[in-house]
């Protein structure tokens, strides 16, 4: 008689172990099916922190869901330990699985920030300085701050950060950052090197981004780059100047005011060259892809002149007496005034 009623007692406790059970995970099932958020919601993951610390930032998001759920739910799936640090959106209607798998992934928010192309490495600096959720460590954001904190192994920090759109995860920094767009166009100014043209007026890698960075603040077409670089190149073979405004106006540095005026030709500088033979001694700004392959492959051409046109493009000459002709055009143009082609 004992033993049957250890017996009944046993099965008795089984069934209460099997019924809770039962019970339980038809109410974590409830809750897996419960949206996380009905709007998106970011939630940040810092470094070191544990499974059961993440359980109670979800839980903060939507207290109707318990920590216990959460935490048991990652344990159950083997995520506990697999949770990545960063900064993540709770999408609008997210369930639980979908957002510990996304944690797990590393799937965090991205910001972005645009380098326009053809802007300086100080411009550069700035916009870097002014992202969000970028993590400030350089104290000195200045070029040569920049050049000294990353020991980077240029002597001027001009043209040696590439222009693009870049992604990055919150608390990425600076350095990190500045890095990656300084590799980058390390990248493609070697690319471009190898491709080269034999019989260019440019002996090394360093001249080919001065060259890409003067082509790049003459023309933003893409079209005409290689026209552009072409001029340039007869130019240098020939040893004419290149007479180009785009350096005068960066060795003006803060003196210049928006107004190129022909006095401003006449003023000597490193970078004037309307007074100086040759490219000027650093890039003047952050070249293109685009550019670099057009300082390094050129378009052939006969022109040895170009000047605005009106239109957004350049007129290419190859004689002075027709550069003259299209230059009245622009002066005209620039008035209001209608001129004969």
């Amino acid at each position: 008689m004992r033993r049957a009623f250890g017996v009944f007692v046993i099965w008795a406790g089984g069934m209460v172990l099997l019924a809770t059970l039962f019970f339980g995970v038809a109410e974590a099932y409830r809750y897996w099916q419960m949206p996380v958020a009905d709007k998106p919601v970011p939630v940040v993951v810092e470094r070191g922190e544990t499974m059961r610390d993440v359980a109670a930032s979800i839980h903060a998001v939507n207290p109707v869901l318990p920590e216990a759920v959460i935490y048991w739910t990652a344990r159950f799936r083997g995520q506990a330990r697999a949770i990545q640090s960063g900064e993540y959106e709770i999408a609008a209607g997210e369930r639980l699985g979908p957002l510990l798998d996304r944690m797990a992934s590393g799937d965090v928010i991205e910001y972005s920030l645009t380098i326009p192309e053809g802007v300086t490495a100080r411009r550069f600096l700035e916009i870097v300085a002014g992202a969000p959720r970028i993590e400030r460590t350089l104290e000195d954001i200045s070029p040569d701050g920049v050049i000294e904190a990353l020991e980077l192994p240029v002597d001027h920090l001009e043209g040696w950060l590439y222009p693009d759109t870049y992604r990055y995860p919150a608390g990425t920094t600076d350095r990190q950052l500045i890095r990656r767009a300084h590799r980058l166009m390390r990248e493609h100014l070697e690319a471009a090197w190898a491709e080269r043209d034999d019989d260019l007026p440019i002996e090394t890698p360093y001249e080919a981004l001065i060259l890409a960075s003067v082509i790049e603040r003459e023309t933003a077409i893409s079209e005409e780059r290689g026209e552009v670089a072409g001029v340039f190149v007869n130019r240098l073979q020939r040893g004419m100047r290149l007479q180009t405004d785009p350096t005068v106006i960066y060795g003006m540095g803060d003196d210049y005011d928006g107004v190129l005026l022909s006095k401003h030709l006449r003023q000597d500088t490193p970078y004037n060259t309307y007074t100086r033979d040759g490219l000027p001694p650093t890039p003047i700004a952050l070249p293109s892809k685009a550019s670099l392959v057009a300082a390094t492959r050129p378009t052939e051409t006969d022109s040895l002149f170009f000047v605005a046109d009106g239109s957004g493009g350049h007129h290419f000459s190859r004689t002075l007496q027709e550069h003259n002709r299209a230059v009245l055009r622009w002066r005209a143009h620039q008035r209001g005034e209608a001129v004969a082609q």
